[in-house]
């Protein structure tokens, strides 16, 4: 093989429709625009645009704060670290970590930590060392006879 022989696979690269080069063309005149009206024109935003009328957007009331910073925790509920524990992906004699938890798969990313929820039940004495937990869990953690803890985030 040659340099002057190396090619595209076929329908790898798809031609842009020239448009408005001209009768023969096919898309020539209005380009396949129609004939006049806001849609022909360039710098079309139809989708929040009512005709004059104070578009619904603008209409509804604002309210609440989107915090900018805000940190997002990969949920875990003590359901499933007992279901895991009872499928042998966790072992419950060890202290159980964030890492651990990703590793065992009960989560895909850590993201800026894990969060231990009350959902489900667990009997199994477990260690858990997290970056954050519901007060029903750690409660819940409590009465199985583990002991659920809190630890500060790393990324802080």
């Amino acid at each position: 093989m040659k340099l002057h022989e190396i090619r595209d696979n076929a329908g790898a690269a798809k031609k842009s429709k020239r448009v408005a080069r001209g009768p023969g063309s096919g898309k020539g005149k209005t380009a396949g625009r129609g004939i006049k009206g806001q849609k022909s024109r360039s710098g079309v935003a139809l989708g929040g645009y009512e005709g004059g009328q104070m578009p619904l957007y603008r209409r509804l009331p604002k309210r609440g704060f989107n915090k900018p910073n805000r940190k997002a925790f990969a949920v875990v509920n003590l359901g499933l670290i007992e279901k895991f524990i009872g499928l042998g992906k966790l072992d419950a004699s060890a202290p159980i970590t964030d890492d651990i938890l990703v590793a065992a798969g009960l989560t895909s990313r850590k993201r800026d930590g894990i969060r231990v929820l009350a959902k489900g039940e667990i009997t199994t004495k477990v260690t858990l060392v997290v970056t954050g937990a519901s007060a029903a869990a750690v409660e819940a953690v409590a009465k199985a006879g583990g002991t659920l803890t809190v630890a500060a985030a790393a990324a802080e």
